[in-house]
């Protein structure tokens, strides 16, 4: 044991963990008698909490400690599809854990907001939070949560702050871009989500890399708020160039919109130009035509994110297997939107 904390500051959990050369999770097991940690384990980490003086916050120790069978989980209000399916999908795993859920939807993700909802769950007994925070301005408040707080965050990406679980954004843009571009278009016309979302930008992202690995020219990308009018803009828009012959948009919200404005112009889907969505939401396959999109397993987001936690909260024996991999592989669902471009 090696490595001390800054002086200038108190031990943490992370700083008990680096100096007994375990995880925190092992660490939490010790402080709070869970009977999976060997012996030897448990004095090397009370050596090293006593070298620190270590003492563990009084929140963190009651989520740790009080087993409610309740988990918090922080979240936003909207009816868009993809959070509302993440949320639920969490629900429906908690449920299957044989935990309930307290939810606290916000109506502005932003650090004080997130940090309130922590609050008052912790002050409700909650066993550990779950946190859906996809948009940029909710990520300082997960910079800021209390250390050793049981807690899981959502959609989110992959930074570390703390155990997340998030579909690959950048890999269903990719997904999208290699189709249409299989199918002999020379590019791919791209409408955004909103530039504060950690999706959008992810999407944006793999659109961009895809065209660039296949020597496909980039255009500019065109800007949309998810909505089905901002998707019916940017079609009239695109309905003026003469290059266009493919579009990717980053939900299919925007692509029923796109959809209606090509109609209206008298533009085919797929003869004249090909459309490709992300999310398929259940009247995916019902649009004129059935849209070509990027499915998420929001079922499959929700039980990695009720695992990822119940390893914290419950404790893991240290020949426990692996959890499974933090990123949800998303599938490309092709329909009739989708057509090599007219020779």
């Amino acid at each position: 044991m090696t490595s001390t904390p800054d002086a200038a500051r108190p031990a943490v959990m992370t700083d008990v963990a680096r100096l007994a050369g375990v995880s925190h999770q092992t660490v939490s097991r010790v402080l709070n008698n869970h009977p999976s940690v060997r012996p030897d384990t448990r004095e090397r980490v009370m050596r090293a909490v006593t070298e620190l003086s270590y003492r563990p916050n009084a929140m963190a120790r009651g989520l740790a400690s009080r087993r409610s069978r309740v988990l918090g989980v922080v979240s936003f209000d909207t009816i868009l599809f993809g959070p509302a399916s993440t949320l639920l999908g969490i629900e429906r795993a908690a449920r299957g854990a044989g935990y309930g859920v307290s939810i606290v939807a916000l109506e502005r993700v932003d650090r004080a907001g997130v940090l309130s909802a922590v609050d008052g769950l912790a002050a409700q007994g909650v066993d550990g939070i779950i946190i859906i925070a996809p948009q940029m301005a909710a990520q300082a408040a997960l910079h800021s949560l209390p250390r050793g707080l049981p807690a899981v965050a959502v959609e989110t990406g992959q930074d570390g702050v703390l155990p997340a679980v998030s579909v690959d954004q950048a890999e269903g843009a990719r997904l999208a871009v290699r189709h249409l571009v299989e199918l002999g278009h020379r590019t791919v016309w791209h409408v955004a989500g909103p530039g504060d979302w950690l999706e959008a930008r992810d999407r944006v992202h793999g659109w961009r890399a895809a065209l660039e690995e296949a020597g496909c020219p980039v255009p500019p990308v065109i800007s949309g708020d998810w909505g089905a009018r901002s998707g019916f803009t940017a079609g009239a828009a695109l309905t003026g160039r003469d290059a266009v012959t493919a579009v990717f948009t980053a939900n299919d919200q925007m692509a029923l919109g796109l959809l209606r404005a090509l109609h209206e112009r008298g533009v085919r889907v797929p003869q004249d130009i090909s459309v490709v969505g992300f999310d398929d939401i259940p009247e995916a396959e019902f649009m004129l035509p059935p849209l070509t999109t990027v499915r998420q397993d929001f079922d499959e987001v929700g039980r990695r994110s009720i695992a990822a936690l119940l390893r914290i909260v419950e404790g893991a024996d240290e020949d426990s297997p692996e959890p499974p991999p933090a990123v949800v592989p998303p599938t490309l669902v092709i329909r009739r939107s989708t057509a090599p471009p007219r020779a």
